[in-house]
């Protein structure tokens, strides 16, 4: 059973009672009433597809019917042999796959599962050469059918297949994608091994309970009737006929929206150990769901632990804890936070499966604080300007063979020394993502946050953000600081049948997102690092303190 643990009485002086207002609100607007009849008025835009992007709040009576046939489709996996399973998909359709691989894992006898959201070469070429193509399974995960990055890498490993794989590639590749979608006309024309077609009123960053989450999960032997049993349980506690302070999504929304109202809009995800990639998930799902019209809530995931006293008054704190987990450390945390007056609230898991209640606990509120702040939660408006920037930078590259020149972009020294709260530090690391790397960024990270009053910071791969974070740097406050750091690509990798490699796509993304970043004036800088070396990264970072 998932427990929470705010009590709003509780909170600091200054939060109190903007939440409770904000319970107020919900409760006179009848929200739990009208959300779960669709009522798209909630929120502003169109109404048609908000109404039609709200089919998460009946998933599990939707994918029930599934679970049989993804339990016989996954012991037919195994019985073929196949010991990996590559997931190619971006955002939406690979993150809650993504946390259901590290925080429960695949079952004894089960293939191991490999998400792949990157257009690096170093990335795509790693995982090719530690795979036997021969005997994995591809997923190509897309709701339109026509994302950028998993059509590019399907080429990719179709290519692959067909030279070292099976006699029949299209055995090899599954798609999961809405019906009549380009992806869809694809895996029947090329014969793929399955084509689910997931509900076309879930959408992408809402879709973790529906096939596009279920999938991968069953292929790693997950429980998806408890998992999907979980869900419903939390819709149940969110239905009609409760206080909004009794009803666990909304409250959970009002104490986001209600911090964000007295400027405590840094969302502090902290988890135990095991569940740091639920912060990651909830991270894509907050920021492109609230970053819109210069407002949102910047999500903090995956962020060292810093001192109490350090932090800015523009934080508030969600503690998400799994029983069993090593939590003495962030247990510790949490307290001294509490004692220091931080607004944090505390959700305890008692199992792995109780995820199933903590994916639509997140979402519901994610729909909630998106009325209380008066943005839809259910479009991305800035992620598709993003995409046709970086679209006309490649149309420029084939053109030319070489990309436009940038010029005028400040010294990352002299942004991080004019830095202060409420405004927070990005990285944008368009580099290949490795444990020597990540701990450079942590160590970063935590020098920035001590060296600026307790700002808050946030890490990003490339391209990876660009589905989740991109749309609040450009959409949201304009409380941003980002360095963007890229690669020269020196080890690229080709993409087949196309006139440019996957070095100069995820040159291309990059330049398309400091291009639209730049129109909106947005305070952003570039680094090009000339050889993948950490110890010229650390130096060159540790210049920038200093």
């Amino acid at each position: 059973m998932t427990r929470t643990n705010p009590n709003h009485g509780l909170l600091p002086g200054d939060v109190a009672p903007a939440v409770d207002e904000c319970l107020y609100e919900l409760d006179t607007q009848r929200f739990s009433e009208r959300i779960l009849s669709h009522d798209a008025t909630l929120w502003p835009g169109d109404q048609n597809e908000i109404r039609h992007r709200l089919g998460w709040l009946h998933v599990h009576e939707t994918m029930m019917p599934h679970c049989g046939d993804l339990t016989s489709f996954a012991e037919q996996v195994r019985s073929q042999g196949f010991r990996d399973v590559v997931l190619l998909g971006m955002g939406g359709s690979s993150l809650g796959a993504e946390v259901l691989n590290r925080v429960i894992g695949p079952a004894s006898g089960s293939p191991a599962l490999h998400v792949l959201d990157s257009t690096i070469p170093s990335t795509i070429r790693a995982l090719t050469t530690r795979i036997d193509v021969g005997n994995t399974l591809f997923i190509v995960a897309s709701k339109s059918g026509d994302t950028l990055e998993p059509n590019l890498l399907y080429e990719h490993f179709w290519h692959e297949a067909s030279i070292r794989g099976r006699h029949d590639a299209g055995a090899q590749f599954v798609a999961i994608t809405d019906r009549g979608s380009p992806l869809d006309a694809l895996g029947h024309e090329r014969g793929f091994h399955r084509v689910f077609l997931n509900p076309s009123d879930v959408g992408g960053r809402y879709s973790v309970l529906s096939l596009f989450g279920l999938v991968p999960g069953a292929l790693l032997g997950l429980d998806h009737i408890v998992l999907l049993n979980n869900a419903l349980d939390m819709k149940n506690r969110c239905s009609p006929g409760q206080p909004a302070s009794q009803n666990p999504g909304a409250s959970l929304g009002a104490y986001i929206a209600g911090c964000a109202h007295v400027g405590r809009n840094k969302l502090t995800v902290l988890t135990s150990p095991r569940l740091q990639s639920f912060g990651l998930w909830a991270e894509q799902l907050i920021a492109e769901s609230t970053g819109k019209n210069g407002r949102g809530i910047v999500p903090v995931a995956q962020e060292p632990l810093l001192p109490p006293t350090t932090y800015s008054s523009d934080r508030a704190f969600v503690y998400i804890r799994l029983r069993g987990d090593r939590c003495d450390e962030t247990d510790k945390h949490t307290a001294e936070l509490l004692e220091s007056g931080h607004p944090c609230v505390v959700f305890d898991l008692d199992d792995a499966c109780a995820l199933g209640k903590e994916f639509f606990r997140w979402e519901y509120a994610t729909a909630t604080t998106g009325a209380l702040l008066g943005v839809n939660p259910f479009d991305q408006p800035n992620v598709k300007s993003a995409k046709d920037a970086s679209s006309a930078m490649l149309q420029h590259y084939v053109a030319h063979r070489e990309f436009p020149l940038i010029n005028g972009l400040p010294p990352m020294r002299d942004l991080l020394h004019t830095a202060k709260p409420p405004a927070y530090v990005a990285i944008m690391a368009y580099l290949r993502q490795t444990p020597e790397l990540d701990n450079l960024f942590q160590a970063f990270r935590q020098r920035v946050s001590e060296h600026c009053g307790g700002m808050a910071t946030a890490l990003g791969y490339g391209p990876r953000f660009l589905h989740s974070t991109g749309q609040l740097h450009k959409g949201g406050p304009d409380q941003c600081i980002l360095l963007q750091l890229v690669s020269a690509y020196h080890e690229d990798l080709p993409v087949p049948g196309k006139a440019f490699s996957f070095g100069v796509v995820a040159e291309a993304q990059a330049l398309g997102d400091l291009h639209a970043l730049r129109s909106l004036n947005r305070r952003v800088t570039r680094i090009v690092l000339e050889r993948d070396d950490a110890a010229a990264l650390s130096q060159l970072l540790e210049n920038a303190l200093t």
